[in-house]
């Protein structure tokens, strides 16, 4: 009987590292997907409230090419959310280049206002992701059209 006991004296040990590192790699895998998500969710909502911003500004352009302003307050507007910038970006490592605008004009006024993320990287603990053209939100321009 006590011989018994010693030949599996050693199995729980073997158990508990196996289970132990299924639940290692799910638990990684789990805050991978997580963390990502949740930056995505962060930008999704930044890149929203930049186009909304977008669509209620006076647009001071007599073309498709907004004005340095309109682009550096929108830019802003997703980066910090503030239009006047800020000192903190609302995800790590974005920046007002990763910022995009295209304005859809139709019959010569503006029509739509679209923005978008491209080239910013997502860094997490095994991978990056890198997010080309989204989160993309379009909106109505409802603003007052004021080209000088």
């Amino acid at each position: 009987m006590v011989a018994a006991k010693r030949c599996r004296a050693g199995n729980i040990m073997v158990e508990f590292a196996l289970g132990s590192a299924f639940l290692v790699a799910a638990f990684v895998g789990t805050f991978q997907f997580g963390y990502t998500f949740y930056q995505y969710n962060t930008l999704a909502t930044a890149v929203s409230d930049g186009a909304r911003y977008a669509s209620l500004r006076p647009y001071d352009s007599s073309n498709a090419t907004p004005s340095n302003a309109f682009r550096s307050a929108l830019q802003n507007m997703v980066v910090y959310g503030n239009p006047a910038g800020g000192s903190r970006p609302i995800a790590p490592g974005l920046t007002t280049s990763n910022v995009n605008l295209l304005v859809a004009f139709v019959n010569g006024v503006p029509r739509t206002v679209t923005v978008y993320i491209s080239g910013y990287t997502i860094n997490s603990i095994v991978a990056q992701t890198t997010l080309t053209n989204k989160p993309k939100v379009t909106y109505q321009y409802q603003g007052i059209y004021s080209p000088y």
